[in-house]
């Protein structure tokens, strides 16, 4: 059979590299080819079709990676040079037997994903974090430091903003423990999200922020705007940037939650804190900021706990008692989420933090998931309830209980 590196050639012989070819003429020529092609050696239609698709994609769009983007069942896409994809399906990775034509072809879709997002990335800078149009996260590493040719990972989010109610039905949360973090979101108090990777991080800070009244004044701050919060009319979304090709020109989360404090917020929803911007995301936390949300990478609320504790030492010489009773006046309740061995993403804890005292953080265990057996290869269990909260204040002060 006639292979697409082939028709590749030949529409690229064909095509007048003096002008902009329109997409209509550009399909026109891939019927063309394919129809001579179809003469040599028979096609059907079926694979017309494919063919023509692809070759479009890679003209015009991603080459093959246009037909995982466009595949809502795919979550992640793992590109491992030229010869090896991957990607992520109902919570499986899967390897895919396309390829791409050449090293060249693949560089060419790095370069395109990184210019649509204003970033450069070249032997100089060989990692880059992007976006794509629709919202997928895209991570690049080049040559020298990628030994076996360009590494992209694309995390893809569903293109509507997924709810509560879907994450219920999905048995990721039970309707009482979201109910009970709907009236805490509502209150204003402040919600730290933890988890691993791939845990459902960003999705749950999504959907939590839907209890957020319509309102109020929302300051997003993100490394690469991925929160899609809903029906909010008084929004503002800020994304970092990196440094230009000078070296200049960097705008980090810490600036940006800097600005966002001068802005008249009534919440300040931080995408994830990774490092030293944790000072100053306490310090919005302890000024009057009720109500904020953010997530970090966590093997659970007490890790979190430490995690944050390091990430201020990053950005400031604190003693560590003054570092601890900051994070314990300005976080309220730690939602530990986690993937299960069956791949399923649940809540796996919600923690308040009771405060400081005898040097460490106290934290008191709400609500907890708890595992009852194993039914078809899925894991059952319920979410226990362990006790009350005990800081009621904000609740008592928006006329509300939990």
């Amino acid at each position: 059979m006639i292979g697409s590196e082939q028709l590749h050639a030949r529409i690229l012989e064909r095509l007048d590299m003096t002008r902009e070819i329109e997409d209509e003429e550009l399909t026109q020529l891939i019927y063309h080819v394919l129809k001579e092609a179809s003469e040599e050696e028979y096609l059907s239609l079926d694979e017309k079709t494919i063919l023509g698709r692809e070759l479009f994609n890679a003209f015009r769009k991603l080459d093959l990676l246009q037909e995982f983007l466009e595949d809502e069942t795919i979550t992640e896409i793992m590109i491992n040079g030229t010869q090896n994809i991957f990607y992520e399906r109902n919570g499986r990775i899967l390897q895919s037997g396309k390829r791409f034509l050449s090293k060249d072809k693949l560089e060419d879709v790095v370069q395109q994903i990184a210019a649509g997002s204003n970033r450069l990335v070249n032997e100089a800078s060989p990692i880059v974090d992007a976006r794509l149009p629709d919202g997928s996260r895209v991570n690049v590493v080049l040559d020298p430091i990628a030994l076996d040719g360009p590494i992209v990972t694309i995390r893809k989010f569903s293109k509507e903003a997924i709810t509560m109610e879907q994450l219920i039905s999905w048995n990721s949360v039970s309707e009482e423990v979201s109910g009970f973090l709907a009236g805490l979101v509502a209150a204003g108090y402040n919600i730290f999200i933890s988890g691993g990777t791939g845990s459902g991080k960003t999705t749950f800070l999504n959907a939590l922020s839907q209890y957020i009244p319509k309102t109020e004044r929302i300051i997003t701050i993100e490394d690469n705007a991925e929160l899609k919060i809903q029906d909010v009319p008084n929004l503002v979304r800020l994304e970092a940037r990196n440094a230009n090709v000078e070296g200049t020109g960097a705008v980090t989360i810490r600036d940006l939650i800097r600005s966002a404090l001068r802005m008249r917020p009534d919440r300040i929803v931080v995408g994830e804190v990774r490092g030293e911007e944790a000072i100053d995301m306490l310090q919005a936390l302890n000024t009057g900021h009720d109500g904020s949300l953010s997530t970090g990478h966590a093997n659970s609320p007490r890790d979190m706990l430490s995690r944050l504790e390091t990430m201020v030492l990053m950005g400031m010489e604190l003693p560590l008692p003054a570092i601890q009773r900051q994070i314990a006046s300005g976080i309220d309740l730690i939602v530990h989420l986690g993937r299960l061995r069956d791949r399923s993403r649940k809540v796996l804890e919600a923690s308040e933090v009771l405060g400081y005292e005898d040097g460490e953080i106290r934290l008191k265990t709400l609500y907890k998931f708890v595992e009852t057996g194993e039914q078809d290869g899925k894991i059952q269990g319920e979410w226990r309830k362990y006790g009350e909260i005990t800081h009621r204040g904000k609740l008592w002060a928006a006329g509300c209980d939990a």
